[in-house]
C-alpha cells in the first residue's frame, strides 16, 4: 500500500528547542537564557525587559525544557509526594483533580500512594516517597499523627501536628446550613447517618451536628441514627443503613447523610421501599460530587469546594518548598448548601398508626 506524500512527512519530529536555539535566536548567551528560565539567583541581574524577551521567544520557539537535566543542574525533583486513601472514590479523585492542576501549570510533578487507612502503609510509603525525591506532601482524608520531614499539607486534616498545615471545612457551618435547611422545611425527625470511625473527617462532623442540632433545638436520638461501616465507595454502602434505619420502625421525615454516596444508597433503600423522595423523607448528602446533581432525585447537599481546596494544597506546599510563604497550622474553608430536588416540606402523610406500625 502507498503511503500519502504528505504521511511520511507528518511523522519527522520537529528539531528540539534548547537553550542555545533560544540564545541564537536572541543574540544571548545559554546561560542567560538559563538564569531566566529558570529564575536562578543570576537572574537578579538580569534587566526585567530581557527577561520578558526571553520567556516571550520561549513560548514562540515551544521550548520545553529537558526535566532530567534541569534536577541535576538545581539539586531538585520538582516532585509532591500525594499521599491518599483511595483514587477511586468521588472525594479523592476530586481533591487529586485539583491537586494535579495546580502542579501541572507550574511544572511539578506529583507520586501517588494508596493507604486505604492501614497505619503501616502510611508509614512505609512515606519513607519511599522520601527515597524518590519529592520535595513536599500533600495528604486527603488521612490522619496524620507525626511531623514528615518535608513540608506538609493535609487536606481534611483536623489533629494539630507540628509543621503540617490542615485545609479544614467548617464543619460546624456545613452542619448549620443542613440542619436549618431542613427545618425551615418543617422537619423535626432528623435521621443520620454517621461517617466510618476511620474517616479523618467522621469525629468533627458528627461534633458539629450535635453541637447544632442541641442550638436549634433537634433532637439526635439513637434509635434514628446509624453508623457507616466499611470501605466501599460506592453508593452501595448507604444501602444497608438505611435499610436498617426502615427496619427500627421508627418515623423520620428526613434524613442527613454522612456523604453523597451513602445519601444516593439511602435513596436506593427509600424506593425500594415504596417511599418516594422528598414526598415522604428529605434527604441531604454532604460534598456536592458530580454524582450528586445526577441522582433520582438530584440530591441536596453541603458542598466542599474539593478541587479547590486540593488547588489551595498544592499552593501551599509550593510556597513552603520556594520560600514563597509562611507556614499556617489551619487553612479554613467555608461550605455551601445546594438544595436540590430531593428536599421539601415535611408530609403530613407521616403519622403512627394505632398498631405502631409506619406509614407515610
Amino acid at each position: 500500500m502507498t503511503q500519502p506524500p504528505g504521511k511520511k512527512q507528518s511523522l519527522r519530529s520537529e528539531p528540539r528547542v534548547t537553550l542555545k536555539t533560544i540564545a541564537e535566536h536572541l543574540g544571548l548567551t545559554p546561560g542567560t537564557v538559563s538564569a531566566a528560565l529558570n529564575n536562578s539567583p543570576a537572574a537578579r541581574s538580569i534587566p526585567e525587559h530581557t527577561k520578558n524577551r526571553i520567556i516571550e521567544a520561549a513560548q514562540a520557539l515551544n521550548y520545553r525544557p529537558n526535566f532530567f537535566a534541569r534536577t541535576l543542574r538545581l539539586k531538585r525533583t520538582y516532585t509532591i509526594g500525594v499521599i491518599a486513601e483511595e483514587i477511586g472514590d468521588a472525594y479523592g479523585a476530586m481533591v487529586i483533580s485539583g491537586i494535579e492542576e495546580y502542579l501541572r501549570k507550574n511544572n511539578y510533578f506529583f507520586l501517588t500512594v494508596i493507604h486505604r487507612h492501614d497505619p503501616k502503609l502510611l508509614q512505609t510509603y512515606a519513607q519511599m516517597l522520601l527515597t524518590r525525591g519529592v520535595e513536599g506532601f500533600i495528604t486527603t482524608d488521612t490522619s496524620l499523627t507525626e511531623k514528615l520531614a518535608l513540608p506538609t499539607v493535609a487536606v481534611a486534616g483536623h489533629q494539630r501536628v507540628e509543621g503540617v498545615t490542615n485545609i479544614v471545612l467548617d464543619h460546624k457551618r456545613a452542619a448549620r446550613l443542613a440542619l436549618e435547611h431542613l427545618k425551615s422545611l418543617g422537619h423535626e425527625n432528623i435521621a443520620f447517618i454517621k461517617g466510618q470511625t476511620f474517616s479523618s473527617d467522621s469525629s468533627d462532623r458528627w461534633n458539629a451536628i450535635c453541637e447544632v442540632a442541641r442550638e436549634l433545638n433537634i433532637s439526635v436520638r439513637s434509635e434514628l441514627t446509624v453508623q457507616l461501616e466499611g470501605t466501599d465507595s460506592t453508593p452501595a454502602i448507604g444501602y444497608p443503613f438505611a435499610k436498617q434505619l426502615l427496619a427500627r420502625k421508627q418515623p423520620f421525615s428526613a434524613l442527613f447523610a454522612y456523604n453523597d454516596i451513602s445519601a444516593i444508597g439511602s435513596l436506593w433503600a427509600f424506593h425500594e421501599a415504596g417511599l418516594r423522595v422528598p414526598e415522604d423523607i428529605s434527604v441531604v448528602g454532604f460534598d456536592d460530587t458530580p454524582g450528586a446533581a445526577f441522582s433520582n432525585p438530584p440530591l441536596t447537599t453541603v458542598r466542599q469546594p474539593l478541587v479547590r481546596m486540593g488547588q489551595i494544597a498544592a499552593q501551599t506546599v509550593v510556597d513552603l518548598i520556594e520560600g514563597r510563604g509562611e507556614f499556617v497550622p489551619e487553612i479554613a474553608i467555608e461550605p455551601e448548601l445546594v438544595a436540590r430536588q430531593s428536599t421539601g416540606p415535611v408530609s403530613s402523610r407521616l403519622e403512627k398508626s394505632s398498631a405502631g406500625s409506619l406509614r407515610w
